[in-house]
């Protein structure tokens, strides 16, 4: 049975993903190179990596299929090239001719897909400043959490919109994971609202680290993402964040770091299941412990 390394070199590569899909791999490629050169094994880019297309009929058709799209090959070249582990965020993908998939990858040194995750929670919001999406309405949610293995170091997978619910995270970490990923592209509005507070009370939460590379600025469909992307070290510190512009951020992970807060704060092997239920005086709630 191998160890994990203490150590593990990765990078986030922030972007402004726009319409056309040769010019966001072009530019994630870029970016790519730069991490690998400056010594990251791990290189983890946003959420739609790909595309980034509102009108849903030219989304429709621009994608395609996961064994005919252009991007996936490309980085599984680069991933080869570089003997590195590549997480693509997420690429679009069709799966019929009425529904997508917002799909993560992670692509292992030998350029062999590792994992595959689908967005399993759908951002369907209204903001209340004239913004609203309607994710479920083009892509299909996941229905499994699904984790990898990176340099023997067990690592989670998600997207965006699942920081939203830290049972997610909380099951990846009892499954064994001390990195949690969020590849995203979350709006401005709720980026500077939530953003490094989601982020870091995950990585507190399971004494875990969170890599969360993200959009940025002002995109060519007119959308306008958040940016920031961070790396949390499991006592909730960040250790490196990026801007508003594209560009790749650097840290060291020192897998100690996730043992120690586990030992200091032990809320994993604390954790109890509940189940709710009616306690018959008025239609209070109050839990009761489900059985094992």
């Amino acid at each position: 049975m191998s160890t994990s390394p203490e150590t593990l070199r990765v990078a986030l590569v922030q972007m402004r993903s726009g319409r056309g899909v040769a010019a966001n791999i072009d530019s994630a490629a870029a970016l790519i190179r730069e991490a690998a050169q400056a010594g990251a094994r791990y290189v983890q880019t946003p959420e739609t990596t790909n595309i980034m297309e509102l009108d849903r009929a030219v989304l429709f058709e621009t994608l395609r299929e996961e064994g005919e799209d252009t991007a996936l090959a490309a980085f599984r070249d680069l991933a080869r090239a570089h003997k590195i582990h590549l997480h693509l965020g997420s690429l679009a993908l069709k799966v019929s001719e009425a529904r997508a998939v917002n799909r993560g990858f992670l692509i292992a040194p030998d350029g062999e897909i590792a994992a595959r995750y689908d967005k399993i929670h759908m951002f369907d919001v209204d903001l209340g400043n004239g913004e609203s999406y309607r994710e479920s309405t083009a892509y299909k949610p996941g229905d499994r959490a699904v984790m990898a293995n990176v340099d023997g170091i067990p690592v989670g997978l998600s997207i965006c919109y699942d920081l939203r619910f830290p049972a997610l995270y909380r099951a990846l970490a009892e499954g064994g994971a001390g990195v949690l990923t969020v590849p995203s592209a979350f709006t401005r509005p709720t980026g500077e609202a939530h953003w490094h507070v989601l982020t870091r009370a995950r990585a507190i939460e399971n004494g875990a680290y969170v890599l969360a590379a993200a959009q940025g600025g002002k995109h060519e469909n007119g959308r306008e993402t958040y940016g920031h992307s961070l790396v949390v070290d499991p006592w909730g510190r960040v250790i490196a964040e990026g801007g508003a512009e594209p560009g790749v951020i650097l840290a060291e992970l020192d897998m100690k770091e996730v043992a120690a807060a586990r030992q200091r704060i032990p809320s994993l092997r604390h954790g109890r299941r509940f189940e709710v239920s009616e306690n018959g005086h008025g239609g209070h709630l109050h839990l009761v412990e489900a059985p094992n």
